[in-house]
């Protein structure tokens, strides 16, 4: 059980996407009213067997302006066990970027749900289109100066009763954490200021590579950026020689091809069982929509071996304290990496559902962790 909900098995937040809603920077890059829907709809299918293009049922295609979507967004987590999102998070130097949606949600008071959030800390550019070299925004590191205007920038979201914590300190992942420059220094920065602004502290998460790595430096704790790294470490053989033997005609381009199954059943390795890492669990993996060949797919993805993958994960934190058994789901809504649990048209709500199932507590028999 855990102290927020004494129904769940495991605190469970998911990654969000607020790349739902044109802004300026998009639409000079990409095309006018680009959102992330843009790319789901011009995918297709490369290979026999690749399930794509994937639609939304329940929420449609919606846009992050709209209060209704959020608020409905959220609505539908908290209904399957999710207890909050991770909302990415886009600061370049004193810029943000894709801010509306979490700034409307801060402002507004709802949806009134739990959130964290991640800094997604890496230099834009155009390499997952065929165009490496493009650089859209770079990511910077200035300085104290700059690790204090980001602190303020964020501190009405700092002070939120929403705000998701362990160990009474907010919550807040850094996706490159090798890439941010004199990391000390920004998280002492930031936990002075805290205590100097009177709110809680900071638990900072790095999000690594690999399930295994310490990242140091100050971090609290680290969580894992699957799958593209981790299938390395795996061993998983690639299935394109497979897939290109079946064929008959000429042998097309084709992305890199793994099987989930083979992910999800080498996807914690022993050396994961501790205290300090918390692990992330990957719904489905395609992102070809995005990439096209250059993409990655874990092909052969189900509900059924997705709950196995989540029910290892939460095996995993079982023994811990009641607010450190926490569980990443990565993402709630990432529809161009074909990595999400939201509904769709082929599977409904099947994720959901089995999220519901592998994370609450069986009615009358009581928690099955310590």
């Amino acid at each position: 059980m855990t102290p927020e909900n004494p129904e769940l098995k495991a605190r469970l937040i998911a990654f969000y996407l607020p790349q739902f809603h044109p802004i300026p920077e998009n639409d000079e890059w990409w095309g006018p009213g680009f959102t992330e829907w843009t790319n789901v709809v011009r995918a297709t299918p490369l290979f026999a067997g690749h399930q794509q293009p994937n639609f939304p049922a329940d929420l449609g295609f919606y846009d992050l302006r709209v209060a209704e979507s959020r608020i409905a967004q959220a609505e539908l987590a908290g209904r399957y066990g999710i207890e909050g999102f991770c909302y990415w998070h886009y600061w370049f130097g004193g810029k943000r970027l894709l801010e509306r949606p979490f700034d409307e949600v801060l402002k507004s008071g709802e949806p009134d749900f739990p959130f964290c959030l991640a800094w997604a800390n890496h230099t834009w550019s155009g390499i997952w289109h065929g165009c490496p070299d493009r650089i859209l925004i770079e990511q910077t590191y200035p300085g104290v100066e700059d690790f204090t205007a980001h602190f303020y920038a964020m501190l009405e979201a700092f002070r939120d009763r929403r705000y998701m914590k362990i160990d009474g300190r907010n919550i807040f992942c850094v996706y490159r954490p090798f890439d941010l420059r004199e990391p000390r220094l920004f998280m002492d920065t930031w936990r002075k200021l805290a205590e100097r602004e009177g709110v809680p502290g900071f638990y900072f998460v790095a999000i690594t590579d690999y399930p295994w790595t310490t990242p140091g430096d100050g971090y609290d704790a680290c969580t894992t950026n699957p799958p593209v790294a981790m299938l390395t470490y795996q061993g998983i053989k690639s299935m394109n020689d497979q897939i290109v033997r079946t064929l008959t005609d000429e042998k097309p381009l084709l992305p890199q091809i793994y099987s989930y199954e083979a992910f999800v059943q080498n996807a914690f390795p022993t050396k994961t069982r501790r205290a300090e890492f918390y692990p992330c669990v990957v719904p489905n993996w395609d992102n070809t929509p995005r990439s096209g060949v250059n993409g990655l797919v874990l092909h052969g993805a189900t509900p059924e071996l997705y709950a196995e993958h989540l029910r290892e994960a939460v095996g995993l934190v079982a023994d811990r304290a009641p607010d450190q058994r926490v569980v990443f789901i990565k993402s709630w809504n990432e529809w161009a990496e074909t990595n999400y649990l939201e509904p769709d048209l082929r599977w409904g709500k099947s994720y959901l559902e089995k999220t519901s199932c592998v994370i609450k507590v069986e009615e009358g028999k009581g928690s099955n962790v310590r």
